[in-house]
């Protein structure tokens, strides 16, 4: 077997993988020369999949050559109602095959696309309308009820379009309607690969989100370091061919992370431009997940670690037959090293596990770890893909020699440029060009990178993001409570759970304000921020001399909780 450095160094010295120096920033990034230019790009280059299944929802199964004329007919339709290139159009919807069709519309266009996450509530989703100014909004029955309130207010929004409206009320074209015409060309529109793609908002210094915005260059990059990562696999195993994707039998995807997730949006993107075939639920499911996987000879999964135990478990439990599954991936929040013995052992080394770790400020993975490597090194992250540069860095920036720990810095040409109309904490995140991840970590001699803690008070749960500022001072509008503190807690399922330490006037008369709390708590929060364990106390929360919360004594106080 070849070794990997002299492998890559093979792929991308010229041909399809070339990577050139580019410092039209202002400091050096690596590029692919030969990338497609932007997005829509790789959407063209389906035409040639035509007949191939493309998404498998429920009953229903819908080729390339069907999608790409809806999404044709969409994006006519968007500019026929007056939206243009680089306008916000909002795409709030369930994981179906509608939420492709609207994306791949906005790209068509040139117009970015902002991911509204399914999970939120009302006000939540109203910060996201309110910070980026939408002309147009494609979103299913669901978000249009919780949206019902909104949309008068928004004198941004020149275009509705609603997919299964499923008894929703009055509002908008069904989107049904708005795909009936328009030909099967897309628009013609200049795309540079510097044009703003997306905005994905995630939990900011405050507690407000942040809308992180990608480049057409960020997903290109993306997309086209996950292809390598295959070259590289066959490389090293001696094969330097590139074949071709018609000439190869069609991968399956069983797809699981939601499609406003940068996980799901790169899954997503690399199943369109590959022809693959995805099979996608109303909600997760395992038992419905290993069904899928059974008939229709699935041959990836990707999702975060809760998400792949279960559908081990369900595999294992019901006898299914997933041995058509040849790559199992888990990312989106920490990855438990037995969980990777559990992919190996299952599955008789026979499926590769893989690893990608990334942010949405990172458009995915930059760091990863998959096959034999992950095997042998199940607590590690990886190594960085080879348009990333990552430093582990002390405080005041300077790099940290092998096993020191510090903060994970990266820089590359998959790093978003920054936040949507936020100028102050883009300066403090990208300033100088490296993205401060928030991460400690450390770097061993074999080049293998670690993650052992976040610097930043976030708690990461399933793969979402949940900011301890938010749900404190949701928490602190109850009468009884006098502070409180957020700590996660590691849970082998999710990663980690979120944990609510609450100082109370008089403990025996909030006995009851755990449950006063869910119920309030889920009429302003997504359902994952919600804490699922309290500690109530009437003592003073332990901080520091400078007033701070010392959270690792709180966490003390969860010991042997489940």
């Amino acid at each position: 077997m070849l070794q990997r450095a002299e492998v890559i160094a093979r792929l991308t010295s010229s041909g399809e993988f070339e990577i050139v120096e580019d410092c039209s920033l202002g400091y050096p990034l690596k590029v692919y020369r030969n990338a497609p230019s932007s997005l829509c790009a790789l959407l063209e280059s389906t035409r040639r999949f035509s007949d191939r299944t493309f998404f498998i929802y429920g009953d229903e199964q819908l080729s390339f050559a069907q999608h790409y004329v809806k999404v044709a007919a969409l994006a006519h339709h968007l500019q026929a109602t007056g939206v243009c290139k680089g306008d916000r159009i909002a795409i709030g919807m369930r994981n179906y095959p509608e939420w492709s069709i609207s994306f791949w519309a906005c790209q068509a266009i040139g117009a970015v696309a902002v991911a509204i996450n399914a999970w939120w509530t009302g006000p939540e989703i109203a910060f996201a309308l309110e910070d980026s100014t939408p002309a147009g909004l494609l979103i299913d029955g669901e978000r249009l009820e919780r949206m019902a309130p909104l949309i008068n207010a928004m004198p941004s929004v020149k275009a509705i379009v609603v997919a299964r409206r499923c008894g929703a009320g009055p509002g908008g074209m069904d989107f049904e309607d708005a795909t009936a015409s328009g030909g099967d060309q897309l628009p013609r529109v200049d795309i540079e690969p510097t044009d703003f793609a997306t905005i994905l908002y995630t939990s900011g210094t405050t507690g407000k989100p942040k809308g992180a915005v990608a480049t057409q260059r960020n997903h290109v990059t993306n997309y086209m370091n996950t292809m390598l990562g295959s070259a590289i696999a066959r490389g090293m195993m001696g094969d330097f061919s590139s074949p071709d994707l018609l000439d190869l039998p069609q991968s399956g995807v069983l797809q699981t992370f939601p499609y406003f997730h940068i996980g799901g949006l790169t899954g997503l993107y690399l199943a369109t431009a590959t022809g693959a075939r995805v099979a996608l639920m109303y909600k997760w499911d395992p038992h419905e997940a290993v069904g899928l996987v059974e008939r229709y000879r699935l041959t990836a999964v990707s999702g975060v670690p809760i998400v792949v135990r279960q559908l081990l478990e369900a595999a294992r439990l019901s006898g299914a037959d997933v041995t058509s599954l040849t790559g199992v991936t888990s990312g989106g929040a920490s990855v438990p090293p037995d969980l990777i013995r559990q992919i190996e052992t299952q599955f008789e080394g026979k499926a590769s596990p893989g690893n990608g770790y990334g942010l949405t400020e990172t458009t995915s993975a930059i760091i990863t770890n998959g096959g034999a490597d992950y095997f042998a090194n199940p607590d590690s992250i990886g190594r960085p893909v080879p348009t990333c540069e990552a430093i582990i860095a002390d405080e005041q920036g300077n790099p940290l020699p092998d096993s020191e720990i510090g903060e994970l810095w990266v820089r590359g040409a998959n790093i978003i440029p920054g936040y949507w109309q936020n100028p102050q904490a883009t300066e403090i995140a990208f300033g100088g060009g490296w993205f401060r991840t928030g991460d400690l970590g450390y770097r061993d001699a074999k080049g293998l990178h670690y993650v052992v803690d976040r610097k930043k008070d976030v708690v990461i749960r399933g793969g979402e993001n949940v900011y301890c500022a938010e749900v404190e001072a949701a928490i602190l509008e109850h009468p009884l409570v006098r502070d409180v503190a957020i700590v996660g807690l590691p849970d082998p399922d999710y990663g980690e759970q979120v944990a609510a330490v609450i100082q109370v006037a008089d403990e025996t008369a909030a006995r009851q304000l755990p449950d006063e709390l869910r119920t309030m708590l889920a009429m302003k929060l997504a359902k994952f921020k919600v804490p699922t364990s309290y500690r109530i106390t009437e003592d003073d929360l332990p901080r520091t001399a400078t007033g701070k919360v010392l959270k690792r004594e709180l966490r003390e106080m969860f010991s042997g909780v489940k």
